[in-house]
């Protein structure tokens, strides 16, 4: 079949024809129609020939031309597509190297073998230009809501049409047990488009928390606006969940909004979610404040929390510890989702206990360091006094308000604080140096016998060795793994060694062994506060 024979006009509406069922530019199925008439001219007149064919949008004609190249002399490798500025003379007037010679040649006539190559061509290139267009259209939409149909089931996984393609909701993305039938309608959240060479791949959940909150911004006119915004959302899907939400109206109660007018709004979101139970919350900037907010309906006594270490103890009335904690954990569970903080609950009783343990170790801890009687040791644990340290380095002005303490008492306790530390370090300075500790890691400023102890029995026994540590390896850290929240030690946490403290060592260590410029630090330091600035 000849090019020349058919009707030419023929090509152009096929590529409209094409361009309108798959929904792409018709340009690119005519940019497919010339690659796959310039592969089957070439496997006519030669494959290292340069051949390119072009179709006239308006007439549909196709014309097949020849394209060389001018390259220096020593340059040619390829001598039906090139040729040197010498050979060039004969075609062209004054050539000079990356000119084109491009001369017309006849149509080929397509044979079964070639006409089937080049349909292959065509639907690989429109194939392509599908996906591209599915990818370009879905990649924006991600973190959006789609209504979708059932197609068919796989192994669990829902394949779903989203009109320009197919979408997956794998069985883990699913709400409990929900079953589907193909043709039933169903609302997803487009989790992630990710580009493969299968083709886009549109990944969909609805037990994503983002899912809740895209359907309350569907039901709730003020967070659409930006009235009302949505801070957390920690979900048990199908089951239960809770939804942090704050007013920037004083005039509108961010949770009577989301509820509505008879639980109205509230009940649709419910209803999507399969009788999920939802408890919307006030959020609050304060932590100890929205987590007791978090764990209603249980009342809470006390909250003390350790912002450093990310975990805070709550304390409840024994008739409220079930209630606080929940079926299975559940309300502890996503209260601590919702605040991203470790929740340690306890009961009025065991939290006396714990402090009432707490108040006897340190008086046996003063007892017996201090060589004191059992009532002046309490005496001190009761003014707050934690450790020997603070006994001993205190301004004595905070030891003469304890009843029966005069200058001379304080200054002796102070003394026997001191020797007995002094004590301490000694033993623990020598420990060290027989664990190998050198010089340069005992004499660095920062640094007390106990914590080169410590380090020694780490094994880090040089000031290079120090400085290759990870600030987490000395002041301990936390580590999320699989949703769980899981503690790294340190080496110096013992000594209460925060992260920041831990890196400001660590850096200037490697400052003194000159792996580091001072220079470059300032420079850092300075461009980070233009920033904050």
């Amino acid at each position: 079949m000849a090019i020349t024979s058919a009707n030419q006009l023929e090509l152009l509406q096929t590529a409209e024809a094409v361009a309108r069922e798959k929904m792409i530019d018709p340009g690119l199925v005519v940019e497919a129609m010339e690659e796959s008439l310039a592969r089957a001219a070439k496997s006519r007149y030669g494959a290292e020939m340069d051949i390119r064919v072009k179709i006239d949008r308006k007439t549909g004609k196709a014309t097949f031309t020849r394209v060389r190249t001018v390259v220096e002399d020593d340059a040619v490798e390829n001598y039906q597509a090139e040729m040197t500025v010498a050979q060039a003379k004969q075609y062209m007037e004054d050539p000079a190297v990356g000119d084109t010679f491009v001369e017309e040649v006849p149509p080929v006539e397509l044979g079964r073998i070639a006409a089937q190559s080049a349909k292959q061509v065509i639907l690989q290139k429109v194939r392509e230009a599908e996906r591209d267009r599915q990818y370009e259209e879905f990649k924006d939409r991600a973190g959006s809501i789609i209504n979708a149909q059932v197609k068919r089931e796989e192994y669990g996984n829902v394949i779903v049409d989203v009109g320009a393609g197919e979408a997956i909701l794998r069985r883990n993305e699913k709400i409990g047990r929900e079953a589907y039938r193909p043709g039933d309608r169903i609302r997803c959240y487009i989790k992630e488009v990710r580009r493969e060479p299968r083709g886009p791949q549109i990944f969909l959940s609805r037990t994503a928390p983002e899912f809740m909150a895209e359907l309350f911004k569907m039901e709730v006119p003020e967070i659409y606006e930006g009235i009302i915004e949505i801070k957390a959302v920690a979900r048990d899907p199908g089951s239960r969940a809770k939804i942090a939400v704050v007013s920037y109206d004083n005039s509108i109660d961010p949770v009577g909004a989301c509820v509505g007018m008879r639980g109205s709004r509230v009940q649709a979101v419910v209803n999507e979610l399969q009788g999920e139970k939802i408890d919307i919350i006030p959020w609050n900037e304060n932590i100890p404040t929205f987590l007791v907010n978090a764990l209603q309906p249980a009342e809470v006594s006390k909250v003390v929390l350790d912002e450093e270490a990310g975990k805070i103890e709550v304390v409840v009335p024994e008739e409220q510890l079930s209630l606080a904690i929940g079926r299975r954990g559940q309300n502890v569970r996503l209260a601590s989702q919702l605040t991203g903080l470790d929740i340690d609950i306890m009961t009025e009783e065991e939290e006396s206990k714990r402090r009432q343990a707490e108040f006897e170790s340190r008086t046996k801890l003063f007892m017996e360091t201090l060589d004191l009687d059992e009532f002046f040791a309490q005496l001190l644990v009761a003014e707050g006094f934690t450790n020997l340290e603070e006994v001993a380095y205190v301004d004595v002005d905070e030891l003469l308000v304890i009843d029966g303490v005069d200058e001379g008492t304080a200054e002796e306790l102070q003394a026997r604080a001191r020797d007995y530390l002094e004590a301490q370090n000694k033993k623990a300075l020598e420990h060290a140096i027989e664990l190998g500790a050198q010089e340069s890691l005992i004499n660095y400023e920062g640094l007390t016998p106990q914590m080169v102890e410590a380090l020694a029995e780490d094994g880090v026994l040089t000031l290079e060795d120090f400085a290759t540590c990870a600030d987490w390896e000395l002041a301990g850290g936390w580590t999320t793994v699989k949703g769980e929240r899981i503690k790294d030690d340190g080496v110096l946490e013992k000594f209460d060694v925060s992260l920041e403290e831990a890196q400001d060592m660590i850096m200037n260590a490697r400052v003194m062994l000159g792996w580091v410029d001072p220079a470059e630090l300032a420079d850092e330091g300075d461009e980070g506060e233009e920033e904050e600035a």
